[in-house]
């Protein structure tokens, strides 16, 4: 009898070792695919934050070409500005 509780006794540990190592591997894989669905949304925002820079990137060109051209069409409205004054000035000396 001691030999077959000795076996048995055997049996339950192993089936407790065996299920430990069973729930190891399940919380293992669980937070491995935590970490694969974490890795996925960081892929898909780092993806929208590209497209949204290439957007915030080209409105800004857009902003800098608007502001070089008003700059411009300031400097010769004030050109002209400044002809037509010279022009007014000596005729409203007497």
């Amino acid at each position: 009898m001691d030999d077959i509780e000795m076996s048995l006794k055997r049996l339950a540990s192993a089936v407790d070792a065996l299920e430990l190592a069973a729930d190891r591997r399940m919380r293992h894989d669980e937070a491995r695919a935590t970490e694969q669905e974490e890795y996925a949304l960081m892929q898909d925002d780092r993806s929208r934050l590209a497209v949204e820079l290439d957007a915030a990137v080209d409105r800004s060109r857009a902003l800098e070409s608007a502001n070089s051209e008003a700059a411009k069409r300031l400097a010769h409205a004030a050109q002209a500005i400044e002809r037509i004054l010279g022009r007014l000035e000596p005729e409203a000396k007497p």
